[in-house]
């Protein structure tokens, strides 16, 4: 079993960046495959970016592509979203995600086992 914790969030205007941190306790990140994942009042969450347990592989919606970028430290058991050209479209809580899944890359949440208890994201115009 793992636990998640995000951080990072906060308030900033449009075409600013942030940078959010997932650190991992109990078993060691490395046995995961991680994801990012969002949620906006009134919308369902949503996908945004992955990573395979390696880091050699990674995908993201095509709403953040080019945006935003998805890293990890096996080593310091993180995961980590840096959100750059920040649209008010990217507000959300955003949640980290881990899966046991074999699978490298994955966009479904059902796929995912652990869940952090997301931080709040918002982008003003």
């Amino acid at each position: 079993q793992v636990q998640l914790v995000e951080s990072g969030g906060g308030l900033v205007q449009a075409g600013g960046s942030l940078r959010l941190s997932c650190a991992a306790s109990g078993r060691p990140s490395i046995n995961y495959a991680m994801g990012w994942f969002r949620q906006s009042p009134g919308k369902d969450r949503e996908f945004v970016a992955a990573i395979s347990r390696s880091g050699g592989s990674t995908g993201y919606a095509d709403s953040v592509k080019g945006r935003f970028i998805i890293s990890r430290d096996n080593a310091k058991n993180t995961v980590s979203l840096q959100m750059n050209s920040l649209k008010p479209g990217d507000t959300a809580t955003y949640y980290c995600a881990a899966s046991t899944s074999s699978a490298a890359i994955m966009q479904l949440q059902q796929r995912y086992d652990f869940w952090g208890q997301g931080t709040q994201v918002t982008v003003s115009s």
